[in-house]
C-alpha cells in the first residue's frame, strides 16, 4: 500500500505544525515547510520531513516541490495552503509596497504553488488542495484591510479552482477558521512595526484607543479561541471524505457571523462588526 502524502506550509507553529504531527502519527508522509531552516531543524528531530518554502520566494516554491516530488517518486496526494499574516491598521495607512508583500506571501505564492502541483495530480488522477482561509475571508473587519483583502481574494479563486477541478478527482477546498492559539499576533505585530507609521496618521488617537493596547496585549478571545487541533480536525475530514466540503468553519465565531452576513442588511451587519 502506497504511502499518502502531504504538503503543509507554515509548520512553524499553529495550524501547520499540529496539522504536521497529527498527519505524521496517522501515518502521512508529511512534507512541512517553513520559511526559517531553523524551525525546519526542529521539525526534522521529531521525525517529519521539512524543508524551506518561502511563498514570496518563486526559486524558494519550486525548489521546495522538485524536493518533495523526488522524495515522492513524483506523487503527492495533497496541499495544504496554510502560511499566511497580517499587516494592521486602517486602510488608508497601509503602503503600496506592504500590500505587495502581503499578497505576495498570502495569495500569489499559494496559488503559484498550486499551479505546479496540479499537473502531478491531474497526472495521477487524484488529489486534495486544501486552503487555510479566514473568518475574515467571509466578512471584513477595521483594522485588518490588507489581510481580509489577501483572505477574499484565496476565497474567489478557490471557488473559482473548485469548479475547474470537477471531473478531475481533484476536490479543493477550504477551512475558514476564527481565533485560534498561535503566533499569529506576534508577527503581526513584527509586520506592524515595519510597515505602519501610526504615530504620523490622521488615526494617531484612534491606535491609541483601539488597536495598540489588543495588538500589544491580546483581543481577549477567551472561549472562543480554540486549539489548532480544532482546524486539524476538520483538515482531515477534507482529505478523507468522499466527498469533502467546499468549506470548512472553525470556531463559534465563524459560524455566526456567516449566519449573520446571510440574515442582516449590509447597514445592520456594519452595526454588528463595527463594535468590535
Amino acid at each position: 500500500m502506497i504511502q499518502k502524502s502531504i504538503l503543509i506550509t507554515g509548520c512553524s507553529s499553529g495550524i501547520g505544525r499540529d496539522a504536521a504531527m497529527q498527519l505524521h502519527a496517522l501515518g502521512w508522509r508529511v512534507f512541512a515547510t517553513c520559511r526559517k531552516e531553523s524551525d525546519c531543524r526542529e521539525l526534522r528531530e521529531k521525525g517529519v520531513d521539512s524543508l524551506v518554502l518561502d511563498y514570496e520566494d518563486e526559486q524558494s516554491i519550486q525548489t521546495a516541490l522538485a524536493t518533495v516530488l523526488t522524495a515522492t517518486g513524483g506523487r503527492l496526494d495533497a496541499l495544504f495552503n496554510n502560511g499566511a499574516y497580517a499587516i494592521p491598521g486602517p486602510v488608508e495607512d497601509i503602503p503600496r509596497d506592504a500590500l505587495r508583500a502581503i499578497f505576495e506571501a498570502n495569495f500569489f505564492g499559494q496559488f503559484d504553488l498550486i499551479n505546479q502541483v496540479i499537473p502531478v495530480m491531474r497526472a495521477q488522477g487524484h488529489g486534495r488542495i486544501i486552503n487555510c482561509s479566514s473568518v475574515l475571508g467571509l466578512v471584513s473587519v477595521k483594522w485588518r484591510g490588507a489581510y481580509t483583502a489577501t483572505k477574499f481574494a484565496m476565497e474567489g479563486m478557490t471557488d473559482a479552482l473548485r469548479l475547474e477541478m470537477q471531473g478531475t478527482g481533484i476536490h479543493v477546498s477550504l477551512i475558514e477558521p476564527g481565533a485560534i492559539e498561535s503566533k499569529f499576533r506576534t508577527n503581526a505585530v513584527k509586520q506592524f512595526e515595519k510597515w505602519i507609521d501610526w504615530e504620523g496618521s490622521a488615526r494617531a488617537d484612534q491606535y491609541r484607543a483601539e488597536l495598540l493596547n489588543k495588538l500589544y496585549k491580546g483581543s481577549g478571545a477567551g472561549a472562543f479561541q480554540l486549539q489548532p487541533a480544532a482546524v486539524t480536525k476538520k483538515l482531515i475530514h477534507a482529505l478523507e471524505s468522499q466527498r469533502p466540503k467546499p468549506r470548512y468553519y472553525v470556531t463559534t465565531p465563524t459560524y455566526v457571523v456567516a449566519l449573520l452576513k446571510r440574515l442582516l442588511s449590509t447597514r445592520a451587519f456594519d452595526r454588528v462588526v463595527g463594535r468590535g
